[in-house]
Protein backbone atom coordinates (compact mmCIF):
# COMPACT_ATOMS: atom_id res chain seq x y z
CA UNK A 1 0.00 0.00 0.00
CA UNK A 2 2.91 2.42 0.92
CA UNK A 3 3.89 2.03 -2.73
CA UNK A 4 0.61 2.57 -4.20
CA UNK A 5 0.15 5.70 -1.84
CA UNK A 6 3.68 7.46 -3.53
CA UNK A 7 2.73 6.94 -6.76
CA UNK A 8 3.63 10.55 -8.38
CA UNK A 9 0.66 11.60 -9.98
CA UNK A 10 -0.80 11.67 -6.69
CA UNK A 11 1.53 14.59 -6.21
CA UNK A 12 2.34 16.09 -9.03
CA UNK A 13 -1.16 16.00 -11.10
CA UNK A 14 -3.31 15.97 -8.01
CA UNK A 15 -1.79 18.54 -5.70
CA UNK A 16 -1.72 16.42 -2.54
CA UNK A 17 1.24 17.33 -0.76
CA UNK A 18 4.39 15.68 -0.90
CA UNK A 19 5.10 15.55 2.88
CA UNK A 20 5.33 13.19 5.56
CA UNK A 21 1.71 14.24 6.69
CA UNK A 22 0.36 13.99 2.68
CA UNK A 23 2.01 10.58 2.72
CA UNK A 24 0.24 9.33 5.93
CA UNK A 25 -2.94 10.53 4.51
CA UNK A 26 -2.61 8.54 1.58
CA UNK A 27 -1.15 5.52 2.88
CA UNK A 28 -4.59 5.79 5.02
CA UNK A 29 -6.67 6.46 2.01
CA UNK A 30 -5.49 3.40 0.46
CA UNK A 31 -5.72 1.28 3.51
CA UNK A 32 -9.18 2.23 4.08
CA UNK A 33 -9.81 1.72 0.98
CA UNK A 34 -8.73 -2.22 1.00
CA UNK A 35 -9.96 -2.54 4.56
CA UNK A 36 -13.25 -2.63 2.71
CA UNK A 37 -12.86 -4.88 0.26
CA UNK A 38 -11.22 -7.13 2.71
CA UNK A 39 -14.60 -6.11 5.20
CA UNK A 40 -16.57 -9.78 5.87
CA UNK A 41 -14.35 -11.54 3.35
CA UNK A 42 -10.89 -12.25 5.11
CA UNK A 43 -10.74 -10.69 8.65
CA UNK A 44 -6.98 -12.70 9.26
CA UNK A 45 -5.67 -10.49 6.01
CA UNK A 46 -7.64 -7.40 7.24
CA UNK A 47 -5.98 -7.73 10.46
CA UNK A 48 -2.11 -8.55 9.02
CA UNK A 49 -2.54 -5.16 6.48
CA UNK A 50 -3.20 -3.37 9.38
CA UNK A 51 -0.61 -5.04 11.59
CA UNK A 52 2.16 -4.28 8.71
CA UNK A 53 1.25 -0.66 8.11
CA UNK A 54 1.35 -0.48 12.12
CA UNK A 55 4.85 -2.22 11.78
CA UNK A 56 5.87 0.29 8.75
CA UNK A 57 4.87 3.58 10.63
CA UNK A 58 6.76 2.73 13.69
CA UNK A 59 9.78 2.42 11.32
CA UNK A 60 9.26 5.30 9.52
CA UNK A 61 8.63 7.14 12.49
CA UNK A 62 12.20 6.04 13.91
CA UNK A 63 13.65 6.62 10.83
CA UNK A 64 12.14 10.20 10.92
CA UNK A 65 14.36 10.76 14.37
CA UNK A 66 11.56 10.23 16.79
CA UNK A 67 13.19 9.27 20.18
CA UNK A 68 11.83 6.02 21.62
CA UNK A 69 9.84 7.71 24.46
CA UNK A 70 7.99 9.55 22.20
CA UNK A 71 7.41 7.08 19.65
CA UNK A 72 4.44 5.23 21.30
CA UNK A 73 2.97 9.11 21.91
CA UNK A 74 3.06 9.14 18.26
CA UNK A 75 1.89 6.26 16.85
CA UNK A 76 -1.29 6.64 19.15
CA UNK A 77 -1.80 9.88 17.52
CA UNK A 78 -1.79 8.07 14.19
CA UNK A 79 -3.92 5.42 15.34
CA UNK A 80 -6.65 7.93 16.60
CA UNK A 81 -6.03 9.78 13.14
CA UNK A 82 -6.23 6.71 10.77
CA UNK A 83 -8.96 5.28 12.01
CA UNK A 84 -11.22 8.54 12.26
CA UNK A 85 -10.21 8.81 9.00
CA UNK A 86 -11.38 5.63 7.94
CA UNK A 87 -14.82 5.71 9.39
CA UNK A 88 -14.72 9.17 7.35
CA UNK A 89 -13.85 7.61 4.40
CA UNK A 90 -16.40 4.86 4.67
CA UNK A 91 -19.35 6.72 5.78
CA UNK A 92 -18.56 9.43 2.33
CA UNK A 93 -18.07 6.51 0.06
CA UNK A 94 -21.62 4.83 1.17
CA UNK A 95 -23.18 7.90 0.07
CA UNK A 96 -23.13 8.51 -3.75
CA UNK A 97 -23.25 11.80 -3.62
CA UNK A 98 -19.30 13.03 -3.91
CA UNK A 99 -19.88 16.39 -2.37
CA UNK A 100 -19.35 14.26 1.14
CA UNK A 101 -16.34 12.37 -0.06
CA UNK A 102 -14.18 15.57 -1.73
CA UNK A 103 -15.29 17.37 1.77
CA UNK A 104 -13.74 14.97 3.31
CA UNK A 105 -10.61 14.21 1.15
CA UNK A 106 -10.14 18.13 1.64
CA UNK A 107 -10.21 17.88 5.31
CA UNK A 108 -7.93 15.33 5.51
CA UNK A 109 -5.63 14.57 2.42
CA UNK A 110 -5.27 18.49 1.40
CA UNK A 111 -5.55 19.71 5.31
CA UNK A 112 -8.13 21.88 4.47
CA UNK A 113 -6.31 23.48 1.49
CA UNK A 114 -8.26 21.90 -1.24
CA UNK A 115 -6.35 22.22 -4.99
CA UNK A 116 -8.05 22.78 -8.37
CA UNK A 117 -11.51 21.10 -8.08
CA UNK A 118 -10.84 18.47 -10.69
CA UNK A 119 -7.76 17.56 -8.75
CA UNK A 120 -10.16 16.87 -5.57
CA UNK A 121 -12.93 15.64 -7.86
CA UNK A 122 -9.92 13.38 -9.69
CA UNK A 123 -9.26 11.64 -6.11
CA UNK A 124 -12.42 10.92 -5.46
CA UNK A 125 -13.59 9.08 -8.45
CA UNK A 126 -10.17 7.04 -8.29
CA UNK A 127 -11.55 6.22 -4.47
CA UNK A 128 -14.96 5.45 -5.78
CA UNK A 129 -13.63 3.37 -8.42
CA UNK A 130 -11.25 1.29 -6.46
CA UNK A 131 -14.53 1.11 -3.61
CA UNK A 132 -16.54 -0.04 -6.59
CA UNK A 133 -14.08 -2.54 -8.20
CA UNK A 134 -14.67 -6.26 -8.08
CA UNK A 135 -11.08 -6.82 -7.76
CA UNK A 136 -8.29 -5.99 -5.80
CA UNK A 137 -5.37 -5.10 -8.34
CA UNK A 138 -5.49 -1.50 -8.09
CA UNK A 139 -1.89 -0.62 -9.14
CA UNK A 140 -2.72 0.25 -12.26
CA UNK A 141 -5.42 2.90 -11.41
CA UNK A 142 -2.49 4.62 -9.49
CA UNK A 143 -0.28 5.13 -12.90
Amino acid sequence: MVVLARAPRFYAELGVPDTVEGRFEMISLHVTLLLRRLHGVDRALADAVLSAMWIDLDAAIRELGIGDLSVAKKMKLLASNFYGRAAAYDAALKNADDAELQSTLVRNVYDGEAPAPAAVAALAAYARDIAASPELDIDRRAA
